[in-house]
């Protein structure tokens, strides 16, 4: 509870800055999970500079792109009832979606250091897979984001419920 308050006081007086970092921090914690527990490469294998890599992927992409999305899209569709949080559920996954994927998935093969020909490869390769194993998880996410969630948390809750879809991007993004 002491956590929460404190979370909560430095959400309110740093909303941007705190959305940034928590966003950051839990791509970053799900590329351990994912190099940890499904690629199972132990701690002396670990790489860090991954790790380093995917958590500022999610300062500086995920978390201000995603918070600036949902500020847009409760003003594109104002309002919290469950028609409401319809329609913001089917524009975010319809149109949100398949555009964050598709500079998400490239920006992560630069920061591989892949050639531009790999990347394309591995991105038309990965892209259709990633975006139908999100309308698996997400829409459902999303409507209880949209109708149950205030503005100011959706980042937060989504990043948390994300812990375990960025475990599945790492894994996606860094295997061949």
């Amino acid at each position: 509870m002491i956590l929460w308050r404190a979370y909560h006081q430095a959400l309110a007086a740093h909303p941007w800055k705190v959305q940034i970092i928590t966003s950051g921090s839990l791509v970053g914690i799900g590329d351990i999970i994912s190099q940890q527990l499904i690629e199972k490469r132990g701690l002396e294998k670990h790489q860090v500079h991954r790790t380093l890599t995917m958590a500022l992927i999610g300062c500086g992409y995920v978390g201000p792109v995603v918070g600036g999305w949902y500020r847009a899209l409760d003003r594109l569709i104002p309002g919290n009832t469950k028609m409401d949080a319809l329609k913001k559920m089917v524009v975010d996954q319809g149109v949100f979606a398949p555009c964050f994927f598709g500079c998400l998935l490239p920006l992560i093969g630069i920061s591989n250091g892949l050639s531009v020909k790999d990347n394309w490869a591995k991105v038309r390769r990965d892209y259709l897979d990633v975006l139908i194993t999100n309308y698996y998880v997400w829409p459902a996410v999303q409507l209880a984001n949209f109708y149950l969630i205030p503005l100011i948390y959706r980042l937060a809750f989504v990043q948390c419920v994300a812990v375990f879809w960025n475990t599945y991007l790492s894994w996606k993004s860094h295997h061949s």
